[in-house]
């Protein structure tokens, strides 16, 4: 089988279940967004060290979440496809927020905004943080002008809250203090 089909050199492109929607469609946009995210992930998982196993574990994890996720998302509630992927329920949420707990209990206490950075694997978990927050707004978007899962927007929102906790645990083992964020006039 080639990689290449040409079935999307006229600007379209097929979701899961046939259907023929502009490369430009607020549902494409969203898993396009959320394919980001998977690849920023990707990015992170090279820089890590050896020591860093917990976490690439945990990235791996997400990395399938995330491909379950873009399913969910290229293939419409009512197609007849629907049953041949899974879809992202309430369990996987609760299974996120396990996590965000688990990394923000190992984290410094924080009690102000704080500045993306530090070591390169926390600054792309960052980035990816920032994707994520962008694939969830895209998201609520699409799901004004169409069924989606309500359980998709509520994973893409507490993705970003883990992203955000892993990042500053991978800078407090580093020994890299945060950043704090200098309201103007107090700079």
């Amino acid at each position: 089988m080639k990689l290449y089909t040409k079935t999307g050199d006229q600007g379209e492109t097929g979701l899961y279940g046939a259907d023929r929607v502009s490369k430009a469609n607020a549902r494409v946009e969203a898993y396009g967004t959320v394919d980001e995210v998977n690849s920023l992930l990707g990015l992170v998982r090279a820089h890590l060290g050896p020591d860093d196993g917990v976490i690439d574990r945990d990235l791996a994890r997400l990395q399938d979440a995330l491909f379950d996720l873009g399913a969910d998302l290229a293939t419409r509630e009512e197609s007849p496809y629907s049953k041949n992927i899974s879809r992202i329920d309430a369990q996987d949420v609760a299974e996120l927020e396990q996590q965000i707990d688990r990394y923000h209990g190992q984290a410094p206490e924080l009690r102000q905004f704080v500045h993306p950075g530090g070591t390169l694997v926390a600054a792309n978990l960052q980035v990816a943080r920032a994707v994520a927050r962008r694939a969830e707004r895209e998201v609520v978007r699409l799901s004004h002008d169409e069924a989606v899962n309500e359980h998709v927007r509520v994973y893409l929102n507490r993705l970003s809250d883990l992203l955000f906790s892993m990042a500053r645990v991978v800078n407090a083992r580093a020994g890299i203090a945060e950043e704090a964020w200098h309201v103007k006039g107090r700079r």
